[in-house]
């Protein structure tokens, strides 16, 4: 009977088998049913667990839960997995609930630390973060000229456009086009983080910039979540007051979005660091051939899987 071998220590965190353990304070065997259908899926794997026992094979006849308002999606090509479909939430202004920044010239940009009409920057630790889009139903080509609307939350909790005292701003929201590669980049801030929901990053893939105006166009509605030991730094900082007693509340296993999988294929890839900033990157493979199970909330209100129908007014202290 094979040992276990032990978790790898990288930049990102703990991984086994160059995959980032969904529950890093946890042994191997208790990272969820998502990551053990993985390992064993590999022959390196198999051997591995096989002191789970006949159990671990019946994972193999299993396939992930959803959270509520996420449908995480089966398709793959080869060893892409399709970026799990979410809920684009309460704070889209996608034009699905009322606000729409997706209107406003300026919209497609780089920078959204500021508003689309100048301002001040919001305070943060910086972050560059990329998102890599993949055509699954194109052999995993990149998906060129697609594009990808990304929103979230201040430092201090709050969205713009609908948090109290900043409805008028439109901060933290930008569109960008992708390259011959597939890839877009925006310069932003590590968000803070607010009560009932991990640490994440919405983002919404349309065809073509033609499309943004439409949100019922968006081929693929996701989030990127963030793990731990890049967040226990940053809010150390004063301007993530409150963040680190919010996040001390949730893990990526009990979230609401992330919870169905522990995030496993929606944590982003960062280096850098809290005193001079950040860069990560996520790979959003996308199956253009079927249609999106999950995304904008249609007629408002509050929806599953999402933080609830106020929009936060700040992390509580």
């Amino acid at each position: 009977m094979s040992r276990i071998p032990a978790p790898v220590d990288t930049p990102h965190g703990p991984a086994y088998e160059g995959r980032l353990l969904a529950r890093p304070d946890e042994e191997v065997v208790d990272q969820g049913i998502s990551f053990d259908l993985r390992t064993l899926m590999s022959r390196r794997g198999v051997v591995g667990l096989f002191g789970l026992g006949a159990g671990a094979a019946a994972l193999a006849a299993c396939t992930p839960g959803t959270s509520d308002g996420a449908a995480s999606s089966a398709s793959s090509t080869g060893s892409l997995i399709e970026i799990p479909d979410e809920t684009a939430g309460p704070y889209p202004a996608d034009g699905s609930n009322g606000p729409d920044v997706l209107e406003e010239s300026g919209i497609v940009r780089r920078d959204i630390r500021s508003s689309v009409g100048g301002g001040d920057p919001v305070p943060g630790v910086p972050l560059d973060f990329t998102f890599t889009v993949l055509d699954m139903a194109n052999g995993g080509a990149p998906l060129v000229g697609a594009a990808v609307y990304a929103w979230h939350c201040s430092a201090a909790g709050l969205y713009s456009m609908y948090s109290d005292g900043v409805t008028e701003e439109t901060w933290l929201r930008g569109v960008q086009v992708t390259d011959e590669n597939g890839e877009v980049t925006f310069t932003s801030v590590m968000p803070g983080c607010y009560t009932g929901r991990w640490t994440h990053i919405h983002f919404e893939v349309y065809p073509s910039v033609d499309d943004i105006e439409d949100s019922t166009k968006a081929i693929a509605t996701s989030q990127m979540a963030f793990p731990q030991n890049v967040l226990d730094p940053v809010y150390g900082l004063s301007d993530y007051d409150g963040s680190a007693a919010n996040l001390a509340q949730l893990s990526l296993a009990t979230d609401n979005v992330f919870g169905d999988d522990g995030g496993v294929h929606q944590i982003g890839a960062f280096k850098g660091s809290a005193a001079d900033g950040f860069t990560a990157t996520l790979t959003v493979p996308i199956d253009t051939a079927t249609a999106p199970t999950a995304g904008s909330m249609g007629g408002g209100g509050r929806p599953a899987g999402g933080p609830g129908g106020e929009p936060p007014s700040a992390p509580a202290s």
